[in-house]
């Protein structure tokens, strides 16, 4: 792999290709003085084939804070519209982000860099365009999370910032985020030519989606209809990674969905510590829309609105049949995920109530969701053996024992080993995630001129099934003032 500098980035806009009424043509709005680099992600780097060693240059800071462009760069802000809590919003777009171009890769992969928090476009609305340091922070350092937990997701490159001041329910210092992607198309982009009846911007988009990202069905008959398809699939399968893992998003509006399946906008995304599954991480969420269990059924309410979206391109009924697939493939993949969370090899007609007996009990006992998942893996199987430390866990003793018995005989009856089974349960129940606290740490840091817990957290979510000397706080229940954080849609 060739090692790249700023300015020998190569870089193909396809999507500045496409018509004008697909985006506004603008550039960045710089902060008020040179921003300084906060962090960057190697591996992002990487991909793009740029040289890490390019960091250290003041050049990187202003390039990705939005003071610089590098050749090649053809900045704009993206249109959309989406359903935001349900109803439709006609015009959103690209308010507080501009794609900075799509940098391409000597595989011939591109991937978009898109700058958050760069200033005020035609589409923001009553916004200021900007990012704050704390929610640029939180989106760094659960991009990172998710990478290393293996679900889709955008990346993120760098984060800068700035002392410039930003307000929102408090005066807060601005600061930018540079993400990447394949593409950040979004359902609410097939909305907003839609709903305005624009149906030829419609195809223009669907051949180009296609064309760019799904290039296997470009030549097939149905081209459309089969796009919808693998949609569905991957967006179920994405809320399946999700729901094992314990992850709420937030603000699963369709303008916040994916076309690629990853996920995408970090707002007020919450990692569950004490297992709920009603949790609303998002503190605006005043109906539990968003709720934790409610996602499966929103990503499929979303999938809907896509489905809208497509009628003058697909039949109606293929639409439906595409729909039709959501819920047995979420089912088959959270299945699948929940059993190697457990241990299971097999595939057993109790194995449903197992697992929900088994998340009952953690309900019932606010036990934490991470710890006692990577806890089960110790499970002994042996006649006799009581599990003490996972059973202290549990407020009703005697249900857990009483599920911890239909546990041992399900073990028992795959004949295996319970050493081998705790390494395979290690590499699915991660030992650390992204709590809010931890995140809320580093932000108080960083306010203070102080990004070392950034780093030091970034680098234990890289690896979070791994045991790592030195990070075993970070794998601590919260303290009683982090569990219960307040996070908005302006996080």
């Amino acid at each position: 792999m060739s090692r790249r500098t700023l300015e020998t980035l190569s870089f193909d806009n396809s999507y500045a290709r496409l018509p004008q009424a697909f985006y506004a043509r603008l550039n960045p709005t710089p902060f008020s003085a040179p921003p300084c680099l906060i962090h960057a992600n190697r591996s992002a780097a990487e991909l793009i084939d740029l040289d890490p060693a390019q960091f250290t240059r003041p050049e990187f800071a202003e390039v990705f804070g939005g003071h610089a462009l590098a050749s090649g760069m053809e900045p704009l802000a993206m249109l959309y519209s989406g359903h935001q809590f349900g109803v439709y919003v006609p015009q959103l777009g690209d308010g507080r982000a501009i794609l900075l171009g799509e940098a391409k890769n000597e595989q011939g992969q591109r991937w978009d860099l898109h700058l958050k928090g760069a200033g005020m476009t035609p589409f923001s609305r009553d916004g200021d365009g900007r990012a704050v340091l704390r929610s640029t922070i939180r989106e760094y350092l659960c991009c990172a999370a998710m990478q290393g937990l293996g679900i889709p997701t955008t990346q993120a490159l760098c984060l800068v910032g700035s002392d410039d001041k930003v307000y929102r329910e408090q005066v807060e210092t601005g600061a930018m985020l540079v993400r990447m992607a394949p593409s950040h198309v979004r359902f609410g982009m097939f909305e907003v030519f839609y709903y305005r009846k624009q149906y030829e911007h419609l195809k223009t988009l669907a051949d180009y989606v296609v064309d760019q990202h799904f290039p296997h069905l470009s030549d097939v008959d149905g081209k459309y209809s089969r796009f919808f398809n693998e949609v569905v699939e991957r967006t179920a399968r994405l809320i399946a990674q999700w729901q094992a893992v314990g992850w709420a998003h937030g603000v699963m509006n369709t303008d916040n969905m994916s076309i690629l399946g990853l996920t995408m906008d970090y707002g007020p995304y919450g990692f569950m510590d004490d297992y709920d599954a009603g949790f609303i991480c998002n503190h605006s969420d005043h109906n539990g829309r968003y709720a934790f269990d409610q996602q499966p059924y929103i990503g499929l309410w979303n999938l809907s609105c896509l489905a809208q979206a497509l009628l003058p391109l697909v039949e109606k009924e293929a639409l439906k049949a595409g729909l039709g697939t959501y819920q047995s493939l979420f089912d088959q993949e959270y299945q699948k995920r929940m059993r190697a969370k457990f241990g299971l090899l097999d595939v057993q007609a109790e194995d449903d109530q197992l697992i929900r007996d088994f998340l009952g009990l953690l309900q019932g006992s606010h036990a934490d969701y991470t710890i006692v998942f990577r806890e089960l893996g110790a499970f002994s199987s042996q006649n006799g053996a009581v599990n003490e430390k996972l059973r202290e866990h549990f407020l009703n003793r005697e249900r857990f024992d009483d599920w911890a018995l239909r546990y041992r005989d399900r073990l028992r009856g795959e004949d295996g080993r319970d050493d081998e089974r705790r390494d395979r349960m290690n590499r699915v129940n991660p030992k650390y995630v992204l709590r809010n606290y931890l995140a809320q740490i580093a932000i108080e840091k960083a306010q203070n001129k102080d990004f070392s817990e950034i780093e030091r957290l970034f680098t234990a979510l890289q690896t979070p099934f791994a045991e790592q000397p030195g990070m075993e706080s970070y794998a601590l229940p919260p303290p009683n003032w982090g569990k219960h954080l307040a996070v908005s849609c302006s996080s």
